[in-house]
């Protein structure tokens, strides 16, 4: 069956059956999806609301924050339709506005997370020519990069992606369009575009995930040198729960991208997808936040601020309601 890619859609056949114990996961899928949401806003709110955080580093992380957010957002509202509609079709230029969302908020990452150990590296190694070497213009300039080194990726693989013609049915063992896994149903000579796939991901991954432990190699050569151990306590504590994020995100990026074809297996894919796109940004704003006072202060400060309010009006409430029971009495 030779289906054109130009007018015919796609299946996904989600990563779910209608089993009860499928429903539980489900379930446990959106709860740790809507988890991702409030946690990341919650963090993107504190770091706009808190003057202490407006720093490089923070502002670095807010788009963190972002992207992850925008990454949920994408997926996951789709799959839940899917699952619970019964109609799990996507039209050819709804999986390729996929293939670019998701690309564009992968890639982006890749060199945000390399910007933010050069912030640290700066910050540790560098301090007293911290605002020099890490302003605030260069910390723009940085994040406006990443946005758009990851948007030319994902423009570029999701043309490339949908231009073959697909004969092998229009069934996509997956839960979102991803473009390993669309270039399995393709008819044509794919070879030539996954070695140029392959080298986009050394680009992509490889490259950025070099600067980050060049980054943290000398960082770690710098507090071995420190004699305040409370310098190096506060210097790990921020590192530690940078390196975990950059673990967590390359290791599932990698594992997915720079594999060979015939070792893949859908399963595998499936569930090392769902992790890094569902489960990796709600562990993000858990590890800063846990592993960073500055965000603790910051949470707890507003969080008694809204006690406080909480308080007032309850007891505002409470003096109108007398005020108004003496009325009547009078």
């Amino acid at each position: 069956m030779d289906m054109g890619n130009a007018t015919a859609g796609f299946i996904l056949l989600g990563l779910f059956n209608n089993t009860r114990a499928h429903l539980v996961l489900f379930v446990l899928v959106l709860t740790v999806a809507l988890n991702s949401i409030v946690g990341n806003a919650l963090l993107l709110l504190l770091i706009h609301q808190d003057r202490r955080l407006h720093t490089p580093m923070y502002f670095l992380l807010s788009q963190l924050s972002l992207m992850d957010m925008m990454l949920v957002s994408t997926i996951v509202p789709q799959m839940a339709a899917h699952y619970l509609m019964g109609k799990k079709s996507i039209s050819t230029a709804g999986c390729g506005f996929q293939i670019f969302i998701f690309l564009t908020l992968e890639g982006g990452e890749c060199f945000l997370l390399a910007a933010m150990s050069y912030d640290r590296y700066v910050a540790i190694c560098r301090p007293l020519r911290y605002s020099v070497l890490m302003s605030w213009q260069l910390c723009l300039r940085l994040s406006f990069g990443s946005w758009l080194l990851g948007a030319a990726d994902g423009a570029m693989q999701a043309a490339a992606t949908l231009s073959f013609q697909f004969c092998r049915g229009n069934e996509i063992d997956h839960f979102f369009c991803e473009a390993p896994v669309l270039l399995r149903l393709a008819c044509g000579n794919t070879a030539a575009f996954e070695f140029v796939m392959y080298i986009c991901c050394v680009l992509m991954l490889l490259v950025p995930l070099s600067l980050i432990l060049t980054s943290y190699g000398l960082i770690l050569a710098t507090v071995l040198r420190m004699r305040s151990v409370e310098a190096c306590k506060k210097a790990f504590a921020t590192c530690s729960s940078h390196l975990a994020v950059v673990a967590l995100f390359f290791g599932a990026a990698i594992f997915i991208y720079m594999r060979p074809t015939s070792s893949r297996s859908a399963n595998h894919d499936k569930i090392v997808s769902a992790f890094y796109t569902i489960v990796t940004p709600m562990l993000n704003p858990l590890i800063y936040s846990l592993r960073n006072n500055e965000v603790k202060d910051s949470l707890r400060k507003h969080v008694a601020h809204c006690a406080l309010l909480t308080r007032k009006d309850a007891l505002v409430c409470l003096d109108l309601g007398g005020c108004a029971k003496r009325k009547g009495i009078q």
